[in-house]
């Protein structure tokens, strides 16, 4: 499949040299140039477990990889990581349904698809013929940062570098990055929000002159990592499906907790591919430039930025956005290419009228501050004795806002998309509970509290010592990326 740039139909790529690259070179997102059917019969969709629902997705989506290297990739991937055999279970909770997508080895939704990334990216550059080292640059709000170090540590021909915002992400967050063992890994504080870290990586993509490795992303940015998210889309469908929630080909609506607008951005993937999604809901959270969008068509970066108890969307550059509106203006590349070029250099745009009455009748949205996220946790664990992260309480009263406005006609599943135990203190302040001042110890009084099992890797950090402590400004990303890939290897 040929994939292009969304600001230059010259800029093309088939699937495997797309994951390679990760960014087009002239700064744009790689999308495929059509987007293909799912080409599953209803008894498929039924029957197929959730590895071989995934690798079906995966061949549709980067079909010049070897179909079974894609299926290894994904048996091998996911083979022995969870800590549950349904890899991502549908949960009932009080009229609604939660999809669970943390029981992975990092006890977050970038798992599902981090878990892969690695192996795509040897098929890729086994495909492409490429014989130097990958070096895979991320920048995380907390999340994809540990999910990408599990996934590539100690992998050969590889090596990853992941920079987070000092002080911009929980203290479980941080402890998982900063203690991954590896002699391939590297892990960086950026003095600034994700924003910074985000526009740096970029910055490197587009300005890096080393001549030993070659540069890949694990962000979303990247189609091999969007790509496993569509997959588990189709898998909530079929629970819904075989719980007899939705009938044959009746729409199912989804509210996903969104920064970046990758997880959501899946969602609409797989509708475009044929699965019967009604309405896709993003929620916000006190940073709600995704919401205002929605709304108004337009989008400003120019606000203040908030550090909330859901730091993973902490978010004023949403990078997917950017695919959306590719797909949503039927491909014009110079309309997305002008657009980016205004957020760049005014940090807002405008779209057309017409586009954003497209947009709107794909998705609605809503917003929850923290002191409304931290009400639907106390609320829901009272009521219904669930637990729910800050991430997913502010998709869980969004939710409820779609729901008491009427619009809400389907069935509705509720992406969960991390541990509680990664936001312990924030947990026990949503439940009314004094908060200790180390998070381990918080991790400890919250499953005390609730019972709920603490997830094993998560329990076992407290016991790692710290790896990886540099920090740096934003400006010194470039020559920091040069330094390092000029090593042989990082002794850790």
């Amino acid at each position: 499949m040929q994939y292009l740039s969304t600001r230059s139909h010259d800029e093309k790529a088939a699937s495997a040299e797309a994951v390679l690259r990760g960014l087009a070179p002239d700064g744009g997102l790689y999308v495929p140039e059509a987007i293909p059917a799912a080409g599953l019969s209803e008894e498929a969709l039924l029957s197929l477990d959730q590895y071989a629902l995934t690798a079906h997705i995966l061949k549709k989506l980067l079909s010049d990889l070897p179909a079974a290297a894609v299926e290894a990739a994904v048996r091998d991937g996911y083979s022995g990581k969870f800590e549950t055999e349904d890899l991502t279970p549908t949960v009932p909770v009080a009229g609604a349904h939660v999809l669970e997508l943390y029981h992975g080895p990092t006890s977050a939704f970038k798992d599902m698809a981090l878990c892969l990334l690695p192996r795509l990216i040897a098929a890729s550059s086994q495909a492409c013929g490429v014989k130097e080292d990958v070096l895979v640059l991320t920048a995380t709000s907390g999340d994809t940062g540990k999910a990408a170090l599990a996934g590539f540590a100690d992998a050969p021909h590889t090596r990853v570098m992941v920079f987070y915002p000092e002080g911009g992400v929980s203290e479980v967050q941080r402890a998982q990055m900063v203690t991954q063992e590896g002699k391939n890994v590297c892990v960086c504080a950026v003095r600034g929000n994700f924003d910074d870290a985000q526009r740096g990586v970029k910055d490197v993509f587009a300005r890096f002159a080393g001549k030993n490795v070659r540069l890949s992303s694990a962000n979303s940015i990247n189609i091999g990592r969007l790509a496993p998210q569509v997959a588990y889309y189709f898998k909530a469908y079929a629970d819904l499906r075989r719980a007899g929630i939705v009938q044959s080909g009746a729409p199912a609506d989804f509210v996903v907790p969104t920064g970046n607008f990758g997880n959501i951005l899946a969602g609409y993937i797989a509708k475009r591919m044929g699965l019967p999604v009604g309405t896709l809901v993003c929620a916000s959270n006190e940073n709600d430039v995704l919401t205002e969008f929605l709304q108004t068509g337009v989008y400003d970066r120019r606000r203040t930025f908030h550090k909330t108890a859901s730091p993973s969307m902490d978010i004023l550059v949403s990078s997917n956005l950017e695919r959306l509106l590719y797909f949503a203006s039927d491909g014009n590349a110079p309309l997305v290419a002008e657009l980016m070029r205004q957020l760049a250099e005014t940090g807002m745009y405008r779209v057309p009228e017409a586009l954003l009455a497209r947009i709107q009748g794909e998705f609605a949205c809503g917003k929850a501050d923290d002191t409304a996220a931290f009400d639907a946790i106390r609320r829901v664990w009272e009521s219904e004795g669930y637990l729910m992260d800050p991430h997913t309480a502010v998709a869980w009263r969004v939710y409820e806002a779609y729901r008491a406005s009427g619009r809400c006609k389907n069935p509705a599943v509720v992406l969960s998309t991390a541990s509680p135990y990664k936001f312990a203190p924030a947990m026990l302040e949503a439940l009314g509970i004094p908060v200790p001042e180390n998070g381990f110890d918080a991790m400890e009084q919250l499953h005390g509290v609730t019972g709920a099992p603490v997830p094993a890797a998560l329990a076992a950090l407290r016991q790692k010592p710290v790896l990886h402590r540099d920090v740096i400004d934003p400006c010194g990303m470039l020559a920091y990326v040069e330094q390092k890939a000029d090593q042989a290897q990082w002794a850790k």
